[in-house]
């Protein structure tokens, strides 16, 4: 028998004060000691206006791990009772080893229970999101939490890369999609974390039943887009990092984040949103009626009009008063950002009961995306 599963408590957590555009280069560092030529063309771009870092402020350090992020959002959510499954997401742990998991229970201190660590870019949320939901879904579990957190700051300080190249800043000015490529990662990216409580049976005075959750993967069609301990070789395959000496990790960026600038640009909208939600119109029979909120994550605000398109030919008009984002002042925070997003929304009372989200949380790391379909009970 199936069981219905309810989200009844958000949590985010963004660590220390926010940063503004102005400040960001005191906080992540010059590189080669000289400003950037190109921050100010990527921030105009992407329209970002604050963001958070875990970054102590004068050494450049981290002031606490991705799993204590992790920990801090699910703290966040306050007594809830027995949890009997955890499931926590990032795009870069603390290590390789142990799972990032196993790292936050530690954090937090709980009884023995079930964890699962999700891995990959920004759908590892997504599929931590889902992880949970199956587990009360199935009656194995009671309540579940899935989490996720990003610590990105670390990996954007100036001391992680080379000189910029001049001929790069030229041609972000031509193409603002450029502003993706590993040098220009570094106006895009912040830390947070976010986390979910999912029960079988709803809470207080507002909760969200789970409909659906869909994930969809286009890599038996496409090559990796977005990477990090890897090279990207000419035809479109990877070589990890164990293949490389310990100075080429360094002298060839091997651990940097980065971007195929080309093929995000001419796949991303197709791959994670117009064809995989076509098919979900069609089987779940979806209509833009009855979608009340929709909460797009995406990077940057050049995508907006793009994924509004993507919808519409996807058989979906979803009007813009109905969109919900928090790019702006909360930053991209990768497998986080659904998180944050949907926290602040279901805390803003503007939700009413009987109203219906649909979440659309897409990654090009290889061109992947999530679905999540909720109604206000």
């Amino acid at each position: 028998m199936s069981i219905d599963v309810y989200l009844t408590r958000t949590a985010s957590f963004l660590p220390l004060e926010p940063v503004g555009n102005d400040e960001m280069e005191s906080v992540l560092g010059m590189v080669g000691g000289k400003p950037s030529k190109a921050r100010r063309l990527v921030l105009r771009n992407n329209g970002i206006q604050h963001r958070y870092y875990a970054l102590d402020r004068v050494t450049g350090k981290a002031v606490m791990s991705n799993a204590q992020m992790a920990a801090a959002a699910v703290k966040g959510l306050g007594e809830v009772g027995k949890v009997d499954s955890l499931a926590a997401a990032t795009s870069r742990p603390d290590q390789l080893m142990p799972g990032h998991g196993v790292m936050v229970h530690g954090e937090l201190g709980w009884p023995r229970m079930e964890v699962v660590s999700l891995s990959g870019i920004c759908v590892a949320g997504a599929a931590a999101f889902k992880h949970a939901w199956l587990a009360v879904k199935s009656g194995d579990a009671q309540r579940a939490v899935a989490v996720a957190s990003e610590l990105a700051s670390l990996g954007l300080h100036a001391r992680n890369f080379d000189a910029e190249a001049e001929h790069k800043v030229k041609e972000l000015e031509e193409r603002p999609e450029i502003a993706f490529e590993k040098d220009f990662l570094r106006w895009m990216l912040s830390d947070g974390a976010g986390a979910v409580l999912l029960e079988n049976q709803p809470r207080g005075p507002q909760s969200l039943k789970v409909l659906w959750v869909e994930l969809s993967s286009a890599a038996h069609e496409l090559p990796a887009c977005m990477y990090s301990g890897a090279e990207k070789n000419t035809d479109g395959s990877l070589t990890g990092w164990q293949e490389f000496t310990t100075q080429e990790w360094a002298t060839r960026s091997v651990f940097t984040v980065k971007q195929d600038v080309k093929l995000l640009n001419d796949q991303v909208i197709r791959a994670t949103l117009t064809e995989p939600l076509r098919e979900l119109v069609k089987k779940h029979g979806l209509d833009k009626q009855r979608i009340d909120w929709f909460l797009p994550h995406y990077s940057s605000k050049y995508f907006a009009a793009l994924v509004a398109a993507g919808v519409v030919e996807a058989g979906l008009d979803i009007p813009q008063e109905k969109w919900f984002t928090n790019l702006v002042e909360k930053g991209n925070t990768g497998s986080a950002s659904p998180y944050i997003m949907l926290d602040e929304l279901f805390k803003s009372g503007r939700i009413q009961k009987g109203q219906r989200l649909l979440m659309y949380i897409p990654e090009s790391g290889r061109f992947s995306s999530g679905f999540i379909y909720m109604e206000a009970v």
